[in-house]
């Protein structure tokens, strides 16, 4: 019987140490991989999600005569409430294997699941688009879809291309007085408080301030806060991130109050006006699960459905554990909501950290 050839490339995984000095060739690397590429797929994730959350981090790289030929970014999620997981990447909607060919996909797939074995994990999980076939990816979440909006090459475009429906609220939103503004570090304050309060009412902990404060830092100029005031208060308010021919919005808050006012559709719009000022090609509203609430949202906008294939090589337990749409966690999102916002900005940080 005939052995397979040795493959032409190697695989090396890089802990954190030694990833500094491979963060040029990566990011050249993630660079063209495709036409357009969003910011979370830059390699600096990495040192974002150690400093601000405390993750072990490690980077695969797969090289053929000194040249990058594959990466795959890794962040080991570990808390005393829900255990150990090895993710690729949390709090990104999108990420995992960066490869052309399917024999690099396999191999980087192949140390990703020895590693989870080595970190003794409950699974590896993957945050694909499309399926990776690989005899260690033993299961996989379809459920949501990635909302995604193709920009045209102005302003004027962008408007016409709205029904009326969405004209009106935007016209709406623009009678109330609301200051919309554009900033960094400076606007940190009045975006947490309202993402804190919003994401309370939501029944969900909030990620630190530690975490926006790293993106911001990592990426100037291509992570940017768009803040909306009524007189002196926030009242919403988003993260955008600029990447390579695609921005993301992958945190977006309003307060509940301002609901009726439209608030939340000015700001989206200012969103997307700021995205095709800056030459984008296109808007990712982010995930959503198909037909829900936020999935009409994001739909009205003229946003259109994209695979979301998250995969997983699981060691025990099951994958769904921990979403927040598990029917197991009904009681103490209802619990969440009643408690001061206070209270989750203090203690919500210490539990998020740990979920996948």
């Amino acid at each position: 019987m005939s052995s397979s050839p040795p493959p032409t490339f190697t695989v090396t995984a890089h802990p954190r140490a030694a990833i500094a000095g491979r963060v040029a060739d990566l990011a050249a690397f993630v660079r063209h991989s495709a036409p357009e590429v969003p910011l979370s797929k830059h390699p600096l994730w990495l040192d974002v999600l150690r400093s601000s959350l405390g993750h072990e981090v490690y980077a695969l790289e797969a090289t053929a005569s000194g040249r990058t030929v594959g990466f795959l970014p890794l962040a080991c999620v570990d808390s005393v409430l829900f255990g150990r997981f090895l993710v690729s990447l949390p709090y990104l909607n999108t990420n995992g294997v960066i490869a052309p060919t399917a024999d690099v996909r396999a191999e980087l797939i192949a140390r990703a699941a020895g590693l989870a074995d080595e970190l003794n994990v409950r699974h590896l999980e993957l945050r694909h688009e499309a399926p990776v076939a690989h005899p260690a990816l033993t299961a996989s979440i379809t459920s949501k879809v990635h909302m995604r909006l193709a920009l045209p090459s102005t302003p004027e475009r962008l408007w016409k291309g709205f029904d009326t429906k969405v004209r009106n609220q935007i016209r709406k939103g623009e009678k109330g007085g609301f200051a919309v503004t554009w900033g960094g570090a400076e606007c940190l304050d009045g975006f947490y408080d309202v993402l804190a309060e919003n994401m309370r009412d939501l029944g969900s902990p909030v990620y630190g301030i530690e975490l926006f404060r790293a993106i911001l830092a990592t990426f100037p100029g291509d992570a940017e806060i768009c803040l909306v005031r009524s007189g002196a208060t926030p009242v919403a308010a988003a993260l955008l991130l600029h990447g390579w021919g695609v921005t993301e919005v992958p945190t977006a808050s309003s307060l509940r109050d301002y609901n009726p006012s439209n608030v939340n559709m000015l700001m989206y719009h200012a969103l997307l006006l700021r995205s095709v000022e800056r030459g984008q090609r296109v808007f990712d509203f982010g995930r959503s699960t198909a037909d829900g609430s936020t999935f009409k949202f994001k739909k009205q906008w003229g946003a259109v459905p994209h695979p979301a294939a998250w995969q997983y090589a699981v060691q025990r337990g099951e994958v769904g554990e921990m979403r927040p749409d598990n029917p197991r966690y009904r009681l103490a999102i209802r619990l969440w909501q009643k408690l001061p916002v206070e209270l989750t900005r203090a203690f919500g940080p210490r539990i998020v950290r740990g979920i996948p």
